[in-house]
């Protein structure tokens, strides 16, 4: 019963076999293959438009990466307070993007509330040299918490940072389970709301490692190259991660994994309903689940073979656990079965 996480989860067999497949023979290299271009061009087409790919290995280095192209003296990225670039990232956004800062922001549910985004950038634009100046936004979808900007949602954030003539970015490491959760295009929750710059995830969602950075306006993408080859990401044998993406997007399997990931965890949260031992923290949208339980409770189900996190409660959320309760994170993936979420279910009934 793995709900640690999805990075826990290998590669679909799908995935490890175009690997295989591409492993022999000599390509170009530096993204220079014909399958490279073959795997950019499908990015266009799935975004219904021309934009520009970069590949990268981590969702650390996209991130990362994100903020250094839009980056500026003095400057600052506005996020929510729970997001991973602050969170997890361990100081690396603001170490590749030479010093510029995270602002945090709160927001219920581990969204950044546009009234807190707008009050946060009022006394920043424009830049005063004793404070900084702000040089863009982002958003994590799905959130950190397992919970979604809607559509309008990413639009209101838009429309304020073009009122500050700021770049929107979306951390989108779990980007196709926040895409079947909404039931949208790619097009539609990106750049038809206004997103900018999308840090796109494969890994979590059964690729080996496979990221990339994707750019709306192919213009904004101009120097990028030379950011990449800066921070050790410009990868010679980048066809390795090419042919994931290939295997990924054929015959949409990665929406197909995407929505099995969420479908285990909607049957996850069902049995964290029925239970009188848990109780469901808040409303899953996507993979994640946050059950809230007695701490022997959770000691028992680990003793049983559960296998899932503790979990800090969200700054905005207030007390979520009672003296003597635990939150708990508990994630399902593409090789998540419905055996073992009823396993599951069977020890908390």
């Amino acid at each position: 019963m793995h709900f640690a996480s999805d990075n826990w989860a290998g590669a679909h067999p799908k995935i490890a076999e175009s690997l295989v497949k591409n492993a022999g023979g000599f390509v170009p290299a530096y993204g220079s293959s014909a399958l490279d271009k073959a795997v950019e061009q499908t990015f266009c087409e799935i975004f219904e438009r021309e934009v520009a790919v970069f590949f990268v290995g981590t969702g650390t280095a996209a991130n990362s990466l994100a903020l250094a192209s839009f980056a500026r003296p003095g400057g600052m990225t506005f996020t929510h307070r729970e997001a991973h670039l602050i969170g997890d990232e361990a100081g690396a956004p603001e170490f590749i993007s030479a010093g510029a800062r995270l602002r945090p922001v709160d927001g219920p549910t581990g969204r950044m509330d546009l009234n807190n985004l707008r009050s946060a950038l009022e006394p920043v634009t424009p830049g005063n040299v004793f404070i900084g100046q702000a040089m863009g936004v982002s958003i994590t979808q799905a959130t950190e918490i397992g919970t979604l900007y809607e559509l309008a949602d990413i639009a209101a954030i838009s429309a304020l940072c073009r009122e500050h003539d700021l770049p929107l970015h979306m951390d989108g490491a779990r980007f196709a389970n926040a895409l079947v959760s909404l039931g949208c295009s790619p097009a539609d929750m990106t750049w038809r709301q206004g997103v900018d710059i999308v840090s796109f995830g494969g890994t979590k969602n059964g690729c080996w490692c496979a990221e990339a950075l994707v750019f709306m306006d192919p213009a904004r993408a101009e120097g990028f190259p030379f950011l990449r080859k800066r921070v050790a990401q410009h990868f010679s044998k980048s066809r390795f991660i090419a042919a994931q993406f290939e295997a990924y997007f054929g015959e949409g399997l990665w929406l197909e994994l995407a929505a099995h990931a969420n479908a285990m965890s909607a049957r996850l949260a069902g049995h964290i309903r029925a239970s009188k031992q848990l109780r469901l923290a808040w409303e899953p949208r996507a993979n994640e689940v946050f059950p809230v339980m007695p701490k022997e409770t959770a000691a028992k189900l680990r003793e049983a073979g559960a296998v899932f996190h503790n979990w800090r409660a969200p700054h905005f959320e207030g007390r979520v656990a009672a003296e003597g309760e635990s939150l708990a994170r508990m994630v399902t993936s593409f090789a998540t079965t419905p055996d073992e979420v009823d396993r599951f279910g069977a020890l908390i009934a």
